[in-house]
């Protein structure tokens, strides 16, 4: 595990809204997303509530993610990677993720 997803999951306890991707598989359909329930929102996409989108496509991996305190610069950020070339999103993703590994379990240790 890198330092940035101990950081991230130290940071879970104690900021309210997450920006998060989802992905299909490596290098595959991706989602993006904001929340102020990480835990429970991808739950809700691996169940197949999350979005039509994500059911649809089967975009259910937990790839990245940041926190924020403050709910508008979380969507501003939602926003700001929303518009971001697709190459940029996977240099986000294999930054912090270079496996692609599915960090769900990850968010409540």
């Amino acid at each position: 595990m890198t330092l940035g997803l101990l950081w991230g999951a130290a940071l879970m306890r104690e900021r309210n809204y997450a920006v998060y991707i989802l992905a299909s598989r490596r290098n595959g359909t991706l989602y993006i997303g904001v929340t102020n329930n990480l835990a429970l929102r991808v739950y809700q996409h691996r169940s197949g509530a999350g979005s039509t989108f994500t059911a649809k496509y089967g975009v259910k991996i937990l790839v990245w993610y940041e926190f924020y305190n403050d709910v508008n610069e979380a969507i501003a950020r939602e926003k700001q990677l929303k518009k971001w070339e697709r190459k940029w999103k996977l240099k986000l993703i294999e930054d912090l993720n270079p496996e692609w590994l599915d960090l769900y379990d990850r968010l409540n240790h």
